[in-house]
């Protein structure tokens, strides 16, 4: 039996594989290798991925928004349970390409689910993000906070694939859990993401663009992190039982927050990368993006509850892991 992870190419979907892989689970990965960013990062790590474990990891490039594709490749393979991290992702580029994040991540996810309640998995843990929480003012975010006011085409999808997953559950007591990610960094990270923008500005000279002016609070969740969060909801799928679950189904469906449940200044973060790098920021203040939030801060009391999630590693950790990977996969 094997475990299908989409978006296997990306930066959490890669991770997510190598660790079902490390515990000697076979993984059937699919990614349709777009170029919202440089397809190579992504064929980089799925070529570490096939070096490493060989024919325990299959990878096939389909995009899971074509039913038709995906059932052939389901068709080939005994699935257990799926781990659907692929989405397009990006709060700002869904104000470019709109219909771009309604094909993969309303009518992909719609695929995936009736892919999951066809095979009857055990389980499908699915990514979610925090960016449903909005314009919310109650601080941390807690899933029992409501999410109806989305700032952003992204945000509205992630929190569409919440209620079609609980219509699911509801309908068709397929198991399945979502996790909201808050901003999620570390090697192998996604180069629209602030830590890879910023660390790639200080090596060039280039300013960094600072959005309100830099003054924006993140819950940096470091990449190791959130795999064994991840992972650990794989394994204990929520029961079909008429229980409260987190996030309020009576349905076998479960919503956590998954991040490092500390907000950290992000001029904090600049001040780790210009030392981790040894140069000094050009700073390049810009207003508030639209769509964009000040500040984003997880309550991870559920899933620590129902998981024994713990984050580890603090930005003063996981900051010069980053800057070490990318001097090596750049040839700093």
């Amino acid at each position: 039996m094997a475990v299908l992870v989409t978006g296997a190419a990306g930066f959490i979907g890669a991770a997510t594989s190598r660790a079902l892989l490390d515990r000697g689970e076979e993984v059937v990965g699919i990614d349709n290798l777009n170029d919202y960013y440089d397809p190579r990062l992504k064929q980089a790590r799925l070529d570490a991925l096939t070096r490493q474990f060989d024919n325990r990891f299959r990878f096939e490039r389909i995009d899971f928004a074509d039913a038709e594709a995906l059932q052939r490749i389901a068709d080939t393979a005994e699935i257990d349970s799926i781990v659907h991290l692929g989405a397009q992702a990006g709060v700002r580029y869904s104000m470019e390409n709109p219909g771009a994040y309604i094909q993969s991540n309303l009518v992909g996810h719609a695929n995936m689910l009736e892919l999951a309640r066809r095979r009857g998995v055990r389980h499908m843990v699915y990514a979610s993000s925090s960016s449903v929480y909005g314009g919310n003012k109650s601080l941390p975010f807690r899933v029992e906070d409501r999410v109806d006011h989305p700032l952003s085409l992204y945000a509205a999808t992630k929190k569409a694939d919440e209620l079609i997953s609980e219509s699911y559950a509801n309908l068709y007591h397929v198991p399945l859990t979502g996790l909201r990610f808050f901003t999620v960094y570390g090697p192998w990270g996604r180069p629209d993401m602030a830590m890879w923008i910023f660390t790639k500005a200080l090596y060039a000279g280039d300013p960094l663009p600072l959005f309100n002016g830099g003054e924006m609070r993140r819950d940096f969740t470091y990449i190791d992190d959130i795999v064994r969060g991840i992972v650990a909801c794989l394994d204990s799928p929520p029961a079909d039982d008429g229980e409260a679950k987190a996030g309020g189904s009576t349905s076998p469906h479960a919503l956590y927050n998954i991040g490092n449940s500390r907000s950290e200044d992000l001029m904090r973060v600049v001040e780790l990368l210009e030392r981790e790098t040894g140069r000094k920021a050009l700073l390049d203040p810009k207003p508030m993006q639209i769509g964009d939030v000040r500040e984003t801060f997880a309550d991870i009391s559920a899933i620590q509850r129902d998981h024994g999630f713990e984050p580890s590693t603090s930005i003063d950790e996981g900051v010069p892991r980053f800057v070490d990977w990318y001097r090596d996969y750049h040839g700093l």
